[in-house]
């Protein structure tokens, strides 16, 4: 997502630099570029002609100091009115009410039964919250078992009556939510191929029954610009608190996100970024724009980080490391680590001239991990400690175990030497680092 628009926002900045000062002639290309980046990516024509003019006003009215350039101040002023174009502020979910009620709502296909698992996982892990996930959806088959099956495979539990009235399963829902101390109830209701007044109406009745503290529509990022029309329409029958757009991961132009708050005043407060189960992210409007003008997500990073890494095994990690006593037993530990934090080429993204380093292509194949890990579990416990030790007979043993060759036993060992050295230099202050 964005990468396109991302790509052709920093060549219009590009063609800035080098300029003594900023004047309407000499950005006049670079606000053509932009204009037609943001068009082509599906952004709301209104908000790009406001954008525009609002980059134009201040670029022209604002005199380049000594020590930033010309192509630095258009940067920031360009970075600024996408923050504000994105929302502004970080919104967070309201958790204060014990518990609190969110309802999910949506057209049939967005991802709203999937989303609903994905947000009681974040609660648990994120805000510490003891979730419980309420099957409303009676119509769409096998909608009950689909959230019954993500509920078990996250160990979170689903509050079902079948095929009752969704009114009175929320009631009652509530009542259980408050016998057995659960925190936060997240209601899964019934979506269809388009907004009617059926649907309308039940959840107006649940509104009416429980009065949820959020009520957030889960929208497809690749709708495009009907997506507004959605969100309207929802948010006149319900007053809606806030948006979910899913499947950010996907080929989508990403025009909705920019087009969103701008044009309805509902905030963006999470992104699916990923069919698992842990892939939804809270929405930080600053961090997106820094993303799209790639500047890189570093606090996207070392949250995502900060959930799956054990900081104590980290600790112990990086002294070994700085010690020169990192071995494969080390090595096993932190690829495991690793693992968790799924596809790397995702956080591989998120870094500082990402794109223009070309890392946005790069495909990481699981299988070479799982390999290098079967590798490493076919040695003994002495021989990950002392790779030293390794020698022809016991290569063959250990290649065998994997079902890898030799090369790769060797290729590995050769790998994790050089990979030690560069630790010892770097933690020696010998060596600087690339970035």
């Amino acid at each position: 997502m964005f990468e396109y628009m991302g790509d052709r926002l920093s060549n219009a900045i590009k063609n800035i630099r080098g300029l003594g000062k900023i004047t309407e002639e000499n950005i006049s290309e670079a606000l053509r570029e932009i204009r037609m980046a943001l068009l082509e990516a599906d952004v709301n024509y209104v908000v790009v002609k406001e954008f525009i003019a609002n980059i134009k006003e201040k670029a022209l009215g604002m005199d380049v100091g000594k020590s930033l350039k010309p192509d630095e101040l258009f940067l920031k002023i360009v970075k600024d009115e996408l923050i504000s174009l994105l929302g502004g502020d970080y919104v967070p979910l309201e958790t204060s009410k014990n518990p609190t009620i969110l309802m999910l709502v949506g057209l049939q296909g967005s991802g709203k039964t999937t989303t609903a698992g994905k947000l009681a996982n974040f609660l648990r892990k994120k805000q510490a919250k003891n979730p419980l996930l309420v099957a409303c959806d009676i119509y769409r088959p096998a909608a009950i078992l689909q959230l019954e099956t993500i509920g078990k495979s996250l160990g979170i539990e689903v509050f079902t009556e079948g095929k009752e009235n969704p009114v009175k399963i929320v009631k009652d829902a509530l009542a259980y939510a408050r016998e057995s101390k659960k925190d936060y109830i997240i209601i899964d209701t019934a979506g269809r191929l388009q907004i009617d007044e059926t649907l309308m109406q039940e959840l107006k009745d649940i509104t009416n029954e429980v009065n949820p503290q959020e009520t957030i529509l889960v929208i497809d990022a690749m709708m495009g610009q009907d997506a507004i029309h959605v969100i309207n329409g929802f948010n006149d029958a319900l007053s809606l608190t806030g948006t979910i757009l899913t499947k950010l991961d996907g080929n989508t132009k990403g025009g909705v996100a920019l087009s969103v708050r701008h044009l309805t005043n509902i905030p963006i407060k999470f992104v699916g970024d990923s069919e698992k189960l842990d892939g939804l992210s809270e929405f930080y409007p600053e961090r997106m724009a820094n993303r799209i003008l790639d500047m890189g997500d570093i606090l996207s990073i070392v949250d995502k980080v900060e959930n799956v890494i054990d900081e104590k095994e980290a600790m112990d990690t990086a002294k070994k490391m700085k010690k020169g006593t990192f071995d494969l037993e080390d090595f096993l530990a932190t690829l495991k680590q690793i693992k968790k934090l799924g596809p790397l080429e995702n956080l591989l993204k998120m870094l500082p001239g990402a794109r223009k380093m070309g890392i946005q292509n790069v495909n990481i194949d699981p299988k070479d991990m799982a390999h290098v890990e079967a590798i490493i579990l076919s040695m003994t416990s002495y021989e990950r400690r002392h790779p030293d030790c390794l020698k022809a007979t016991r290569k063959q043993r250990i290649a065998r175990g994997s079902g890898r060759s030799v090369e790769e036993v060797n290729r590995l060992l050769k790998q994790f030497e050089e990979m030690k050295k560069m630790m010892k230099m770097v933690s020696s202050g010998n060596m600087k680092m690339p970035f």
